[in-house]
């Protein structure tokens, strides 16, 4: 006998949720009694055994399946791969953690259906919603974020870092290749990937406490915010990991001048020494804080992060030989200095991104 084929696929990204999810497997069972549907977990290889957890339940339970991810992190990324290996015309987009409320799903796909809407969205900010027990810091930079997404989203959409909604699928692959998956906010990316309006209804809800494991908010989702915000707003003219990468060698060359400053005038050290070591320094910093934040989905680690820093530097001391070659090369050609080591330092970080983005960061992670 043939099962029933999906209306609702539930996509569900997780890292480490091994505690929660067979009680959300439950609450959705009891909350969708009366609608065919499924639930993928996408799971980033969590170290607490998560897919395996979901392995297990999709042996008792068809309706649950899992994706399992190698080498490969990130929220809006694992949604995507979530939504894209589905089959059903409707897909919400929900947390692992429990924080969202499954009971109104229901009426999220009745917006959908019956009001012939493209997106219906889980609402904290509209009336009959709330933020539970957040403290006043963290409700302060929810609302700062939020006016600060009214750059690339309508203002009339009061709750757009919302990790809760549900979209017709066309709607979906109609913008997916537009789409950034940078950070987490995929909403925020949806909604500013495409040219036409969508129209969406927000449905109020009441945001949980975590019942168990750790938040995967982190002191880098920030960051991560305003890469997604400035991919969206100048992305189309430079890459954002670019401006990232630019913007950190900004940073390095600091600390290349701190450290020269700190061995040849404060402690005596011979000059040739002394620019070996702040440049062997300042590429360590340049790579570390880059594999930390500008690659954050594609972060080395253990062995890998050592093959990744010896070709970052290989690739960097090329950039190197670029950058003095083309400024001498200007200069020697009658034109002005600043001109001239401008147009190195560009085409030096235009060769050390390009490189690294492919050698450094773009090969199979072990």
């Amino acid at each position: 006998m043939l099962q029933e084929a999906a209306i609702l696929s539930v996509v569900v990204p997780t890292y480490n949720e091994s505690a929660n999810v067979p009680e959300l497997v439950r609450l959705l069972s009891e909350a969708l009694k009366d609608v065919a549907w499924e639930v993928i977990f996408v799971d980033d290889d969590s170290p607490d055994g998560t897919a395996d957890v979901v392995r297990a339940l999709a042996r008792q339970d068809t309706r649950v399946r899992c994706i399992h991810r190698i080498g490969r992190r990130g929220l809006s990324s694992a949604c995507i791969e979530g939504v894209m290996a589905c089959s059903a015309p409707i897909v919400a987009v929900m947390d692992g953690d429990l924080q969202h409320d499954e009971t109104i799903l229901t009426r999220m796909l009745h917006a959908i259906l019956r009001e012939d809407m493209d997106l219906a969205v889980g609402s904290r900010y509209v009336e009959g919603g709330g933020v539970g027990e957040w403290d006043s810091g963290r409700a302060l930079i929810s609302r700062f974020a939020t006016r600060l997404s009214h750059l690339v989203v309508p203002s009339t959409l009061k709750d757009p870092m919302s990790g809760f909604f549900m979209v017709r699928r066309p709607v979906f692959l109609d913008r997916v290749r537009h789409l950034s998956a940078l950070g987490f906010k995929i909403l925020l990316d949806l909604f500013a990937s495409g040219r036409e309006p969508l129209r969406f209804v927000e449905i109020p809800y009441q945001f949980r406490n975590r019942q168990a494991g750790e938040s995967k908010l982190d002191n880098q989702v920030a960051w991560d915010y305003l890469m997604l915000l400035a991919d969206k707003l100048i992305g189309h003219i430079v890459p954002v990991r670019f401006l990232a990468f630019a913007l950190i060698g900004g940073l390095g060359l600091l600390v290349h001048m701190a450290v020269l400053t700190s061995m040849y005038v404060g402690g005596k050290v011979e000059f040739h020494l002394a620019q070996a070591v702040a440049t062997l320094v300042a590429m360590v910093f340049n790579f570390s804080i880059n594999n930390l934040m500008t690659y954050r989905d594609r972060r080395l680690s253990g062995a890998a992060w050592a093959k990744g820093l010896l070709s970052f530097m290989l690739a960097c001391s090329v950039g190197a030989f670029a950058n003095v070659g083309i400024a001498n090369y200007l200069f020697g050609r009658g034109g002005q200095w600043v001109l001239a080591a401008v147009a190195g330092i560009l085409v030096g970080a235009v060769w050390n991104y390009a490189v690294t983005s492919f050698y450094t960061w773009g090969g199979k992670r072990k």
